[in-house]
C-alpha cells in the first residue's frame, strides 16, 4: 500500500489519498480524484519517493491507475484471480487516512469484517456516483481523508476491494464505509496496464490551427461560464441541429473525455479539442446523473 500526493491543500480539499501496487513494474491503483490533477508523487512504506505518471483511467468505477518511473521489482497485489468474500469475514483495512504517514511510515491499519454486500446507492453531495454496482460494507470507520483508495485484504493477506471516496447514503444521509470488490476492478485495471483504456497529458499532445481544429462552438456545445483555473466542463445548452444536437448532448451533462483522454477542466477540454481536425468525428464520454454515457459527434 502506498501513499499518493497530488492536487489539493487548500478550502478543506486534502493533497493525499491512497493506493495499492498491481504489478512489479510500479502500476498503482487508486481512486479517481481531484488529486490526479497533476502527476502525483508515490510514496511507499520505507519512504522512497517516485514521479509518477496516469496511465489510464474507469470513470464509472472512480478507479485510476498510475506508473511509477525507474523501478521493476516492487512487492505487489495480485488482481488477476477473483478472491471470494462473503458476509462476516475478517478483513483488514491499509490507507494513508488523514495523512498519518507522511514518510518511511508504514500505512495505517484498520481491523473488521464485512458487514454486508449490497448495491450502492449513494451521492457525493448534490451529485450522485456513477458506480452502480455491489459493493463491501464495513464494519469499520474507513470513510476517512486520505482513505480512499487504499487496500482490503483478508485473513490470508489476499486483495479483495479498494476503499472508495467519502460517500453518503443516497435515502438517510448516512456516511458509508465501504470498498469495491476486487472483481469489480479486475478487469479495468488489467485493460489500463495493457493499453487498452489509457489517458494522455493534454500538454504532450500536438495542436492544430484554431481554423482545422474542433472547439466547443464548432460541435455545438455552451458549457457553463468558465470563471476558474478548472472549471469543470459543463454543458450549459446544446445548439439546435448541431453535431451536439445529434449526438443527443443535454444541459448538466459533465464532459469526462475525448477520445479516450481524460477532461479535468474546460481549457483542457478546449486543448483535446484543438487536437482533432474538424472533418473527423470526436468520440465523448459524459457523466449523465448517474451513468456513464458515451457519445460520438459527427460533424
Amino acid at each position: 500500500v502506498v501513499k499518493v500526493y497530488g492536487a489539493g491543500g487548500l478550502s478543506g480539499l486534502e493533497a493525499y489519498q491512497s493506493g495499492f501496487l498491481v504489478s512489479p513494474e510500479g502500476h498503482v491503483a487508486t481512486a479517481w480524484s481531484y488529486v490526479l490533477d497533476v502527476e502525483p508523487i508515490v510514496v511507499l512504506d520505507d519512504g522512497r519517493r517516485f514521479e509518477s505518471k496516469i496511465v489510464g483511467f474507469e470513470p464509472s468505477l472512480e478507479l485510476a491507475v498510475l506508473k511509477c518511473d525507474g523501478v521493476s521489482t516492487l512487492p505487489f497485489f495480485s488482481v488477476s484471480e477473483q478472491t471470494p468474500c462473503e458476509w462476516g469475514d475478517p478483513i483488514l483495512a491499509v490507507s494513508n487516512l488523514f495523512g498519518i504517514a507522511a514518510g518511511d511510515e508504514p500505512a495505517s491499519v484498520m481491523q473488521g469484517s464485512i458487514a454486508a454486500i449490497a448495491e450502492l446507492d449513494a451521492r457525493r453531495g448534490t451529485f450522485k456516483t456513477p458506480y452502480r454496482g455491489k459493493v463491501l460494507i464495513l464494519d469499520l470507520i474507513a470513510n476517512n481523508p486520505g482513505a480512499a483508495g487504499g487496500a482490503v485484504v483478508n485473513a490470508r493477506g489476499e486483495l479483495v476491494g479498494m476503499l472508495g471516496k467519502e460517500l453518503r447514503d443516497s435515502a438517510t444521509g448516512v456516511w458509508l464505509n465501504y470498498a469495491l470488490p476486487v472483481s469489480a476492478l479486475r478487469t479495468a485495471i488489467a485493460d489500463i496496464i495493457a493499453g487498452r483504456k489509457t489517458t494522455v497529458a493534454t500538454k504532450t499532445v500536438p495542436q492544430l490551427p484554431r481554423d482545422q481544429s474542433h472547439n466547443p462552438s464548432v460541435l455545438g456545445l455552451v458549457l457553463i461560464p468558465d470563471v476558474l483555473e478548472s472549471t469543470p466542463a459543463y454543458i450549459d445548452s446544446v445548439v439546435a441541429g448541431s453535431a451536439a444536437a445529434r449526438a443527443q448532448l443535454r444541459p448538466d451533462d459533465l464532459i469526462l473525455l475525448v477520445d479516450g483522454k481524460r477532461v479535468d477542466s474546460q481549457r483542457s477540454l478546449r486543448a483535446l479539442l484543438r487536437t482533432v481536425d474538424r472533418r473527423d468525428e470526436v468520440e465523448l464520454t459524459v457523466q449523465r446523473d448517474t451513468e456513464i454515457v458515451p457519445c460520438v459527434l459527427r460533424p
